[in-house]
């Protein structure tokens, strides 16, 4: 053939195309029939054209057929952690995640032997978890969560306060050359997918303003974002494009490196504990978002994480799901796979302005600290919750197994090795906690009530 195929037919324009379908849907209303309208505010509609376009968008800066497969460890003793890190490492994880709850732990042993990336979460950061972690004798690279404003955001304190807090704040950025930006809970207490993204811009900035303030040279320092990702699959791909996005144009503000790395898990707002093998199947199309967003590691989530201990089979399934999209689905085949999908490059756009629109009106009204004060942000969370709670509880959310289709004879009472709840620690807090909690959990309690 001596001309591609697609020259002999003629181009049809999105009015041709929206024309066509007007007519097909025989005198009903187009907006009323076909445009979803979401909780962010955004219009969805039943197709995407190139003409829409004013100029078509650059190439993604994401490199998916880098992204790695996380596990997370709860370290109780540093001996049995290194064990059940070096073990997950032989069956395919690429980056290890240290939950340490106890400052004591030995941190050569460890880290002992480990030969891939490695994230410590700490319940508390302290000077002597830093100087233990700069006395390191080790190659590998090693970063911190060392998020004071996202503690303050979950706990509603400070580790100690905010003059110590960001002092060491200062060292810990100085030793490890990176600020960690968690803003999963924003996710799991509810927040929209725009919220999220201003949050997440807002949160940073205040890091960033400190060490302007200080002028100190952030043109090395590395950003990572810890990012939740729910179940909304198309919008879940363009939050994390977003973000990747944002960061550049707010990096551009700071001179500082464009590159951002985010970490992604699945979401724990829309997870249940009846029908508890769905929660597969969410993670696995949470995963699936991350990947095709661009995440730079993931770790999943097990399928019984609510409701029991640490199981090796839980741990097993959760990393397997990981391994399959990567060496059996090829979701590391190429670097940016949703470029060039109209619908997920107009998401990323609208996401993108709507949370820049957010970011600004919060440094207007004097930061994300000062909303934090002020309960702001709490308010908007749960003024977000709400909402999706109360379709949660009309069914407009569905919750397979869970609110629909459930099964009535499933029993969990004698199943639950910790309770899968909001618990209600009463306690003094300089500010209101951004609470995190489950969809299903009302109906929940009162299912195993009933048993």
């Amino acid at each position: 053939m001596s001309k591609p195929l697609f020259q002999r037919f003629k181009g049809v324009s999105s009015k041709e195309w929206k024309q066509k379908i007007q007519v097909d849907l025989k005198g009903a209303d187009y907006n009323k029939a076909l445009i979803w309208k979401t909780s962010e505010g955004i219009d969805v509609k039943p197709f995407y054209h190139s003409d829409e376009f004013e100029t078509l968008p650059n190439t993604s800066k994401s490199e998916a057929t880098k992204w790695k497969i996380s596990q997370s460890i709860d370290v109780n003793e540093a001996y049995k952690a290194n064990t059940l890190a070096k073990d997950a490492i032989k069956k395919g994880a690429e980056h290890v995640i240290f939950n340490i709850s106890d400052q004591e732990n030995n941190l050569e042993e460890l880290v002992s032997g480990i030969n891939v990336p490695i994230h410590i979460n700490p319940d508390k950061l302290s000077l002597q978890l830093i100087n233990k972690l700069s006395n390191l004798k080790s190659n590998i690279k090693i970063s911190l969560n060392n998020d004071i404003i996202g503690n303050l955001g979950k706990t509603g304190n400070w580790y100690h306060n905010i003059t110590k807090d960001h002092e060491i704040f200062e060292k810990s950025v100085k030793q490890s050359n990176q600020i960690y930006i968690d803003l999963s809970h924003y996710q799991n207490a509810g927040a929209n997918n725009i919220q999220q993204l201003a949050y997440a811009m807002a949160h940073c900035n205040e890091y960033l303003n400190y060490f302007e303030y200080k002028t100190t040279s952030l043109n090395e320092v590395d950003v990572i974002f810890n990012v939740a990702v729910g179940s909304n699959y198309f919008f879940e791909i363009g939050k994390i494009r977003a973000l990747r996005l944002l960061w550049t144009t707010l990096s551009e503000t700071y001179n500082m490196n464009k590159h951002c790395t985010i970490t992604t898990t699945p979401s724990r707002r829309n997870k249940t504990i009846y029908d508890y093998n769905v929660n597969m199947l969410r993670t696995t199309t949470e995963c699936m978002s991350s990947v095709l967003g661009g995440a730079n590691i993931i770790c999943n989530q097990p399928y019984n994480e609510l409701f029991q201990e640490s199981t090796e089979f839980g741990e097993r399934i959760s990393r397997n799901q990981l391994l399959i999209l990567k060496k059996e689905s090829y979701f590391d085949a190429v670097n940016n796979p949703s470029d060039g999908s109209y619908y997920i490059e107009n998401l990323t756009i609208q996401l993108s302005t709507k949370a820049l629109e957010v970011f600004k009106n919060i440094e207007a009204n004097g930061g994300f600290l000062k909303q934090l004060k002020e309960g702001t942000i709490q308010r908007k969370i749960k003024e977000s919750a709400a909402k999706e709670q109360e379709d949660f509880d009309n069914c407009k959310i569905t919750l397979l197994g869970t609110n629909k289709y459930p099964n009535l004879a499933d029993k969990m009472k004698n199943t639950l090795d910790k309770k899968p709840f909001l618990k209600v620690i009463k306690r003094k807090t300089l500010i209101e906690p951004i609470v995190q909690k489950r969809l299903s959990e009302k109906l929940e309690i009162n299912r195993l009530k009933e048993e």
